[in-house]
């Protein structure tokens, strides 16, 4: 299941800190911006909602983690889950199998950023596009959610992620101001 936050600005971080895990909390009040801990919150809030929905648990998740730094919950690895956001949306989606998800806010983006993270045929369709943004980010949010599957995360060669991928299913949606992509195996 997927669940969105599309108005994350109007958390108010001081009321939501005491309804999340002391870990949760601790990861948001490490970061200086409030909007950043929007995010950290909103994406916390859809996991919440999403386990409370789907698995009728109430309450706050742990989450641990794996060697390569992919977040599960603890003492529930049936359950699969991947945690986004981007400026003002936030995502969660939740599944019996891994998962990975990307949502960005759709921006400009640069000639430089386009060059350093897409392949020549990639950057021949973001170029022959109506909209080069979008396409940019159509094409990032894939890449991204298939790296968050994998566990692989964001490395260095990012041009060939997509390449000969017989691994993954990747759905994309784009939505008003947003795009998001989630990825999970065959």
């Amino acid at each position: 299941m997927i669940y969105l936050d599309e108005h994350i600005e109007s958390i108010d971080v001081v009321a939501v800190l005491a309804e999340v895990s002391e870990q949760r909390r601790e990861l948001a009040m490490r970061f200086l911006r409030e909007s950043s801990r929007q995010q950290s919150l909103a994406a916390y809030l859809l996991l919440k909602k999403g386990l409370r929905m789907e698995y009728g648990i109430q309450e706050n998740p742990i989450l641990a983690f794996t060697a390569d730094g992919k977040p599960f919950i603890e003492n529930r690895p049936d359950i699969h889950f991947n945690l986004s956001h981007s400026k003002t949306v936030a995502l969660c989606a939740i599944s019996e199998q891994p998962v990975g998800a990307d949502v960005e806010v759709l921006r400009h983006v640069s000639a430089q950023l386009i060059d350093y993270t897409m392949n020549e045929e990639e950057r021949a369709w973001i170029q022959n596009s109506r909209n080069p943004d979008e396409a940019f980010m159509t094409l990032w949010t894939r890449k991204e959610a298939v790296l968050k599957l994998t566990g692989e995360g964001i490395r260095k060669d990012l041009k060939n992620v997509l390449d000969g991928n017989t691994l993954c299913q990747i759905e994309t949606v784009s939505a008003r101001n947003y795009i998001y992509s989630i990825a999970r195996f065959k």
